[in-house]
């Protein structure tokens, strides 16, 4: 794997990008996050996972409604990473930007225009980050099932 690359940042991008592990995505990239003495760019990154993951688990339940905290964690996490600029961390950070966005307004327009969830890519731009992503993915096992609790990390029980 390139030195250029965290390992944990190359196993949040298997998570999104093979399994659609976002909880997984979550627990990498937090990791990462604390690491890197809590880098927006990290945060941001970790919050689309977060909302795409409250969107595809979550219910519409007068406690808790996914379409809220999915919204609530797209939308942040496109104020952090718009100021970033459009290739970086060997991704295509505007074509994340533009999918994120779209989410948001179909999000804001669910009550009118329901629809089912679905994934977002990251495209990987940088070929030794897609190598890098390509040789961790021969290594890092498949959660099945996808966990839906934390395990690891300050807020395991």
């Amino acid at each position: 794997m390139s030195a250029e690359f965290e390992p944990l940042y190359v196993a949040y991008l298997v998570y999104f990008n093979r399994d659609r592990d976002y909880f997984e995505c979550h627990e990498v990239l937090e990791e990462l996050w604390l690491n890197k003495g809590r880098e927006p760019v990290y945060q941001g990154l970790l919050q689309v996972a977060v909302g795409l993951y409250h969107f595809r688990n979550g219910t519409i339940h007068s406690t808790y409604n996914k379409l809220s905290g999915a919204l609530k964690m797209l939308q942040s996490s496109y104020r952090k990473l718009a100021s970033y600029p459009l290739q970086m961390l060997g991704i295509n950070m505007q074509k994340l930007l533009n999918d994120v966005e779209l989410y948001i307004q179909k999000l804001q327009r669910y009550d009118e225009e329901p629809f089912a969830f679905y994934d977002l890519d990251i495209e990987i731009v940088d070929p030794l980050l897609r190598q890098a992503v390509e040789e961790a993915s021969l290594v890092i096992p498949v959660n099945t099932p996808q966990r839906t609790g934390y395990e690891r990390g300050p807020k395991a029980k």
